[in-house]
């Protein structure tokens, strides 16, 4: 059995959309990392998308645990032309686009971006491939609320559209269990 510990990077505090540009993490609530550090579990296997914000949370996460290389297969979203702009620009330039996207997650994809399935395929062979290699492991993975709101729909085996409706709010912990087939133990927990 493989269980992964998700936890969403500490906030950015951003107002527009943020794929995979590089901005930093906000970790000066001190307290609330000790308090995730404390509930997650010692000796797990520690990795982290290679943005500087799951990077830097992984980093105060390390004691105890050990650190696998971060890895770009759990970044955040690409949002392409998108990342960097407010909704509401969003909706004024592409209201149709943008509208679809997030109605119809699968396909749909913002231009020079991926789509929910581009997403669901890359977390999933890196998942597959630790799962494989680490099979009664437990892995705390630092990643991005669009990345674990992927792994809920695996493992619920929920619509992509289902998935959405969940919060994943910074350094909250999202714990899926692996054991021959998925299965949710608790989303969007903040210790």
């Amino acid at each position: 059995m493989t269980v992964w510990h998700w936890v969403r990077h500490g906030p950015t505090h951003e107002k527009a959309f943020v794929g995979w540009r590089d901005v930093p993490a906000d970790l000066s609530d001190r307290a609330q990392i000790a308090r995730l550090d404390a509930h997650l579990p010692k000796g797990a296997l520690l990795v982290s998308s290679d943005l500087i914000r799951a990077v830097a949370t992984a980093d105060m996460l390390e004691q105890d645990r050990r650190r696998l290389p971060h890895v770009a297969a759990i970044r955040e979203f690409d949002f392409g032309e998108w990342d960097g702009r407010r909704f509401d620009e969003i909706i004024a330039t592409h209201p149709k686009l943008s509208r679809r996207y997030w109605e119809a997650p699968g396909d749909v994809a913002p231009p020079g971006g991926e789509s929910w399935n581009d997403v669901v395929a890359r977390v999933a062979e890196f998942v597959d491939v630790i799962n494989a290699r680490h099979p009664a492991a437990h892995i705390v993975a630092v990643a991005h609320s669009g990345v674990i709101l992927t792994q809920i729909q695996r493992a619920a085996g929920c619509s992509a559209y289902a998935a959405l409706a969940h919060e994943i709010d910074n350094l909250s912990v999202t714990r899926l269990i692996h054991d021959g087939g998925w299965r949710v133990g608790v989303i969007n927990h903040s210790p």
